[in-house]
C-alpha cells in the first residue's frame, strides 16, 4: 500500500452476491479544461453483475470531476486480481490500510436474508486492516419505492462535504455546473468505406484461441432444437433449448451456469437509428479520449452501426437516473431539456418511478418520448448514455457426462403487461424464443461458469433437492451426472401449476423412478382447492427428511424464484427440525446455519 494518504470509495457487488464481472473503466478527465488535478486521488472500486454497481460509481467519478478532483473508477478484479480472495488473506498485517481513508456503498434487496452482506463484511475488513472510515455505510435497497437512491442521494452529499473539507480544491477552480456535459469517453470517427466483405464484426471464440471460450471470447453454439414445453392454455411460454458444443472447449459440472449475450430485435434497432437519424450500415472507428482507457474488446474495429445497436447498446432496459442527466446536458430543445432536469432531479425521483421505473419504459420508448433531443444527440456520447448489453446466466439442465456434445437450458419467455400499451418483454429469453433452427442455421454466443451449487463428490451421500418452476433446471443436470455415476439416493421436490401443463420433464423423472434412481415428491398447486407448494410437501415428508439429513449426511439444494420460496422452505425445514429432531427453535437455528457452514444446504434463487 502506498505510504501517502489515499482516499478510496468501494462498491460492491449489485444485490450482495458476491460474484463480480471484470468490467475495466477509467472515467475521463475534463476535455478542454485540463487543470492540473490535486492530489490524493479518489478511487472509485466496484463489483457489478447487473450494472447498477458500476452505475453509481461511475456517478461518482462524474462528480468527483466536476468538483475538480482526480478520480479513478474501476471493477474490483481489475484493481487487484481476485479482489476478494486478496483483501481477506489471514497475513495480511493489520496496519495495511493505516494511511487510506474509505467508504462504502452497498447495493441489495432487503426482501433477501443476507441483504447487503458483502458490503458489510468488506466494510468490516477494511477496519480490520487499519482503514479509516469516511462515513458510515450506504446500504441502498431495491426494496425502497424510489430504490436505491433514497439512501445513496443524501450519503453522497455528506460524503463530498467531508472529503473537500480534508482535501480542499484549490479556489482557482470552479465546480463544473451540473447543465455542463463532461466530454465523452469516446470518440466515433466514421469512415466513408466498409471495411472488405470478408471481415467479420464478432469477437468469437475459434479452434485456435487460448483458453476456453470467456466473455471476450464465446463460443457461437449452434442451437440443435428449441421447444415449447408448457402446454398450448398456459400463461408462461418455457423452453426446453438445446446447443452443440461439440469442438467448443466447454467445461462443465452440474451446478454451473451458462453465460448467453443476446441482441436487440431488429425492428428496435431501425426505430433506434431513425429517431437518432443514424444510418445503420455506416462505420466507424471507436477511439478513446484518453491514453490508458482501452475500447471494449466486445466491438470490432471498424465498427457499423449496426452491431454497435444489435450487439452492444441496452436500449431495451429501464433508463437509469444518471441516462437522464446526460441526456438533459446534451437536449438543445427547451421544453425537452426542463422535462428532463425535472426527472433527474433529487426532487423529481418520484415523478422519474411513476414515469420509468414502474411502468418498466425502456430507453428506446423514452428517446422516441424525447424526439428532438433524441435526434440531436451527438454519436461520441452513445456509449456514455447507453449502458452495455449485459449475459444473462442460465442453470445448465444437462449432464456433459451423459450428454458430451450438448448442451440444455430451461428458459421461462418473459412477458408482462404494465399500464403501457405494448408489452414488456424479456430481452434475453425473447430473442432466444424467437430463433428457429428449423428454419436455418442459428448461433448463439455463449461460455459457461461455476455456478452457486456444488454436489458432493461421496457417492452415497444423498442429495435432497427442491426445484420449484424452472428452479428444477440444475437439479436435472445433477440427476442425470449421479444416476449415469450409479448414485441412486436422489430426492426430488418438484413444484408446479397444473400436472398436464408445466410439469417439466415428467415422463424423465417417472422412467427413473421405475429404476429406483430417484425419489419423486410433487406439488401440484392449483389442481386442489387449497393451494399446495413444495414446503407442504416436505412437512408431509418431514420424518424422512431429518432421517436423510441427521443420520445419513444427506446434502439438501433449493433454487427457483427468490420472492417467497426461500423463506417458506426454510421455515418447514426449522418446523421440520423441532418436530421430527426435537430440537428447540435455538437449537433449530444453530442446527440450520451448521447445514449452511458446511455446504449441506445450499441456495440458488433470483428475482
Amino acid at each position: 500500500m502506498p505510504c501517502r494518504r489515499e482516499l478510496m470509495a468501494s462498491l460492491p457487488v449489485d444485490g450482495g452476491s458476491g460474484s463480480r464481472q471484470r468490467l475495466p473503466g477509467r472515467l475521463l478527465r475534463r476535455g478542454s479544461w485540463r487543470p492540473k488535478m490535486p492530489t490524493p486521488r479518489l478511487l472509485v472500486l466496484f463489483g457489478s453483475q447487473t450494472g447498477t454497481a458500476q452505475d453509481v460509481a461511475e456517478r461518482l467519478g462524474r462528480e468527483a470531476q466536476r468538483r475538480r478532483l482526480g478520480c479513478r473508477v474501476q471493477a474490483l478484479d481489475s484493481y487487484a486480481v481476485n479482489f476478494w480472495r486478496f483483501i481477506f488473506r489471514k497475513n495480511l498485517p493489520s496496519t495495511s490500510l493505516c494511511q487510506m481513508d474509505f467508504a462504502v456503498v452497498g447495493l441489495g434487496d432487503s426482501a433477501y436474508t443476507k441483504f447487503n452482506f458483502v458490503a458489510k463484511k468488506l466494510h468490516r475488513r477494511l477496519l480490520q486492516l487499519g482503514g479509516s472510515a469516511l462515513m458510515p455505510m450506504c446500504l441502498g435497497d431495491d426494496q425502497h419505492e424510489l430504490g436505491p437512491d433514497a439512501t445513496i442521494d443524501p450519503w453522497l452529499g455528506d460524503l463530498w462535504e467531508k472529503v473537500l473539507r480534508l482535501y480542499p480544491v484549490p479556489l482557482d477552480l470552479p465546480v463544473i455546473p451540473p447543465g455542463v456535459p463532461l466530454p465523452s469517453k469516446f470518440t466515433l470517427q466514421f469512415i466513408q468505406e466498409a471495411p472488405n466483405p470478408g471481415s467479420k464484426e464478432s469477437c468469437l471464440a475459434s479452434p485456435e484461441s487460448l483458453g476456453p471460450p470467456s466473455e471476450s471470447q464465446p463460443f457461437l453454439a449452434p442451437m440443435v432444437t428449441n421447444q415449447r414445453v408448457t402446454g398450448p392454455s398456459h400463461f408462461q411460454d418455457v423452453r426446453l433449448i438445446e446447443f452443440d458444443i461439440t469442438d467448443s472447449g466447454l467445461s462443465f459440472a452440474p451446478g454451473d451456469v451458462v453465460l448467453i449475450q443476446p441482441s436487440n430485435s431488429a425492428a428496435h434497432i431501425q426505430q433506434f437509428c431513425q429517431v437518432l437519424g443514424l444510418d445503420p450500415k455506416q462505420y466507424f472507428i471507436l477511439q478513446p479520449r484518453e491514453p490508458d482507457v482501452p475500447c471494449p474488446p466486445e466491438l470490432p474495429q471498424p465498427c457499423s452501426v449496426w452491431h454497435l445497436v444489435s450487439q452492444y447498446l441496452d436500449i431495451a432496459s429501464v433508463p437509469r437516473r444518471s441516462f437522464f442527466e446526460l441526456l438533459a446536458c446534451l437536449s438543445l430543445h427547451e421544453l425537452e431539456r426542463e422535462k428532463l432536469l425535472e426527472l433527474s432531479s433529487a426532487q423529481g425521483q418520484e415523478d422519474l418511478c411513476e414515469y420509468c421505473s414502474r411502468p418498466r419504459r425502456t430507453i428506446l420508448e423514452v428517446l422516441c418520448d424525447f424526439p428532438h433531443t433524441a435526434g440531436a444527440i451527438p454519436p461520441d456520447y452513445l456509449l456514455d448514455l447507453i449502458p452495455q448489453i449485459r449475459p444473462r446466466a442460465f442453470s445448465i439442465a444437462s449432464s456433459l457426462l451423459v450428454h458430451p456434445r450438448r448442451l440444455q437450458i430451461l428458459v421461462a419467455v418473459v412477458q408482462y403487461q404494465t399500464r403501457l400499451r405494448e408489452p414488456r418483454r424479456g430481452l434475453c429469453s425473447s430473442w432466444l424464443a424467437s430463433l428457429d433452427p428449423e428454419k436455418g442455421p442459428v448461433q448463439v454466443p455463449l461460455w459457461v461458469r461455476p455456478g452457486g451449487l456444488a454436489f458432493p463428490e461421496t457417492p452415497d451421500t444423498p442429495v435432497i433437492m427442491v426445484g420449484p418452476g424452472t428452479g428444477v433446471a440444475p437439479f436435472r443436470a445433477a440427476i442425470q451426472e449421479r444416476v449415469a455415476q450409479g448414485q441412486t439416493g436422489n430426492f426430488l421436490f418438484f413444484g408446479c401449476r397444473w400436472q398436464d401443463q408445466d410439469f417439466y420433464w415428467a415422463a424423465e423423472w417417472q422412467e427413473l423412478e421405475k429404476r429406483g434412481c430417484l425419489t419423486l415428491v410433487t406439488a401440484f398447486s392449483r389442481e386442489q382447492g387449497q393451494k399446495v407448494y413444495v414446503q407442504h410437501r416436505l412437512r408431509e415428508r418431514g420424518p424422512l427428511v431429518w432421517e436423510l439429513l441427521d443420520h445419513h449426511g444427506a446434502y439438501f439444494y433449493l433454487a427457483g424464484n427468490a420472492k417467497y420460496m426461500p423463506a417458506d422452505v426454510t421455515e418447514a425445514l426449522m418446523s421440520i427440525f423441532q418436530e421430527e429432531g426435537g430440537l428447540s427453535h435455538p437449537n433449530a437455528a444453530t442446527y440450520l446455519a451448521r447445514l449452511q457452514r458446511t455446504l449441506r444446504f445450499q441456495t440458488e434463487t433470483w428475482a
